[in-house]
């Protein structure tokens, strides 16, 4: 049995474009795009994670301002949410357009994967913090290790958030070790057309750059300042975004706003790195270099390929 579609997703590393192509693939197809960005599910983090405003979208926008950014939001349930769109708008006889840079936001989507139950005792989260603050980031990583070395060997010792959630996989009886292995073996859910976006480094690097300075003409200082008034910290998962963690820092004194900036470029450049890494595992993805092609080009590429009812 086939597996339902088509679904088109544009993906690509941060500011290569995707969102202006993934609006306009969806208008010409009557349809909606659906974000897969892990940090767009928050409201109110609007500039930093480069929402389209919404007097300037041509479509529905769907997957974004759907948890607080207090809130704990897993993989899981944006599956169960993502997957209810997407089957809504393939009962409809539209074409949904997933869109985003987060790999294991969008594999959940299309792919057929099960996830931990995720459900958090809280007793044990608090044990397993109060023991960080006793032993250490190395100590907590060491315990880890004395229980799952290969999933320790995965996760870097400062990454205090992902031990806890290891040794948290290791009480509900799955490693993550092998979890994670399991994130590359993929089984189709849906019959996904992935196009990637790409073009030189300096072009991509240029283009963050200005995307970031412009972020902080928007406003962005402003928005992370009324986040962090609404309660948002470091300690929460939306505080760790890029853009968001260094502003927190700069307003608390612990860097200045350029020093954050410049920081936030290059954990941007890092990031855009680890989002074509991603992606460049996938052997489904049809590479599309924007150093050769122009946004209308690549348009046409999509919806005759689409519409067509097979890969060109």
């Amino acid at each position: 049995m086939s597996a339902p579609g088509p679904v088109a997703c544009i993906v690509g590393p941060t500011a290569s474009g995707k969102s202006a192509l993934a609006e306009l693939v969806a208008y010409q197809l009557e349809s909606e795009v659906i974000s897969v960005d892990a940090m767009q599910v928050y409201r109110g983090m609007d500039i930093g994670t480069a929402k389209t405003p919404e007097r300037d979208r041509r479509v529905p926008l769907r997957m974004v301002d759907v948890a607080d950014p207090a809130e704990s939001y897993s993989v899981s349930l944006f599956q169960t949410q993502a997957r209810s769109l997407v089957d809504g708008l393939l009962d409809a006889g539209r074409i949904p357009v997933l869109c985003g840079g987060t790999g294991l936001y969008l594999n959940a989507v299309i792919d057929d994967m099960s996830f931990p139950s995720g459900e958090r005792d809280g007793g044990l989260r608090a044990s397993y913090e109060r023991q960080l603050e006793e032993l250490g980031p190395n100590g907590l990583h060491a315990l880890l290790a004395s229980r799952d070395p290969r999933s320790a060997e995965l996760i870097h010792p400062n990454n205090s958030r992902r031990v806890i959630r290891a040794l948290e996989m290791l009480d509900e009886g799955v490693s993550y070790a092998q979890h994670h292995e399991g994130l590359h073996r993929r089984a189709a859910h849906y019959d996904a057309r992935i196009w990637g976006l790409t073009m030189g480094r300096e072009r991509l690097y240029a283009r963050i750059d200005a995307r970031v300075d412009q972020m902080v003409r928007d406003g962005l200082v402003d928005e992370v300042r009324l986040l962090a008034q609404r309660g948002l910290s470091a300690e929460h998962t939306a505080g760790q975004a890029i853009g968001y963690k260094e502003i927190l820092q700069a307003l608390a004194g612990e860097l200045s706003l350029d020093d954050a900036i410049e920081l936030i470029k290059r954990r941007s450049r890092r990031y855009a790195k680890r989002q074509l890494s991603w992606f460049r595992h996938d052997g489904r993805v049809r590479w599309v270099n924007l150093d050769e092609l122009d946004l209308a080009q690549v348009l046409d590429l999509v919806v005759d390929d689409l519409l067509g009812g097979g890969h060109a």
